[in-house]
């Protein structure tokens, strides 16, 4: 049995590529994911041209707003939401950031939670009640920082800490990675191969902006570089193929650009299938 919720290459739905998503249909797209919020309680035209490719194709979750490391409570209502809407729409997963973006109201960014143990107890306990709400496991996502505040750990002790302890799942951002390594001057690969991949649901990956030599930042707004291709096929030789996606949040090409990057994530993913099967196909010649 697959342990994966969702299989291949996918692409991040954003309501300006509906019209095109609609009428191409592209084949070498096998999931897209949604950000719950920006879809939830939509009716309308909009809503049934969403609720008829939802029909068609698999979806997975990833949130902006769940806020898991907030010091404010847990909005366990917009949590209840959430699952009306996966329900409605057959979601496979919901992923979030392991980050905060609000405390008396909303921040509008994703901030640092501080790499302690009484923060891995917090963060933990909130998932445990929000995996009790769903009825099921979330995957939470490595995010990009830029200032590590009352630091304690290391960010990968703190990571493994969580998903460990909340026995939820990995939603491995490989861009994020490659972002931290400049920004904070750590070895990618090293971090990468250090991290409980077992526990990974799917990868994401993206673009980014270069500020300076030592600082970059994760925008979503750009093509994937080298680097971060190479990181990805590290990726999979080290931990097998693994369903990814392609995050693309603004100045979003036409669509066939985006098809583009889809088509590499799935030459990786074909190169590394092959090479996998080759000596069991060998065994049995």
């Amino acid at each position: 049995m697959n342990r994966f919720p969702v299989h291949g290459a996918g692409l991040g739905y954003r309501r300006a590529l509906m019209g095109p998503l609609a009428e191409q249909n592209p084949s070498q797209v096998n999931f897209y994911e949604v950000a719950p919020e920006n879809w939830i309680g939509l009716g309308g035209k909009m809503g049934r041209e969403f609720r008829a490719f939802t029909e068609q194709h698999d979806f997975v979750c990833h949130g902006l707003s769940l806020s898991i490391g907030s010091p404010a409570p847990l909005d366990e209502e917009f949590v209840r939401r959430v699952k009306k809407f996966m329900r409605a729409h057959d979601i496979k997963l919901y992923s979030e950031h392991l980050s905060y973006c609000s405390d008396e109201g909303h921040l509008y960014d994703l901030m640092p939670i501080p790499f302690t143990e009484q923060a891995v107890k917090h963060v933990v306990e909130r998932i445990l009640r929000v995996q009790d709400i769903l009825g099921e496991r979330i995957a939470m996502e490595n995010v990009s920082y830029y200032a590590a505040p009352g630091q304690e750990m290391a960010e990968i002790d703190f990571l493994k800490a969580v998903l460990e302890q909340a026995d939820c799942l990995l939603h491995l951002d490989v861009n994020n990675i490659y972002v931290n390594s400049i920004n904070h001057g750590y070895n990618a690969e090293e971090f990468l191969y250090a991290m409980p991949v077992e526990r990974c649901a799917y990868i994401h990956i993206a673009g980014h902006y270069n500020e300076a030599e030592d600082l970059v930042v994760d925008t979503h707004g750009a093509d994937v570089i080298n680097p971060v291709w190479d990181l990805l096929d590290k990726t999979y030789q080290r931990f097998g193929v693994i369903p990814t996606l392609l995050e693309r949040d603004f100045n979003i090409p036409p669509l066939e650009e985006l098809l583009k990057e889809v088509d590499t994530i799935s030459e990786y993913q074909k190169k590394w299938t092959q090479q996998n099967d080759a000596p069991a196909l060998a065994s049995h010649a």
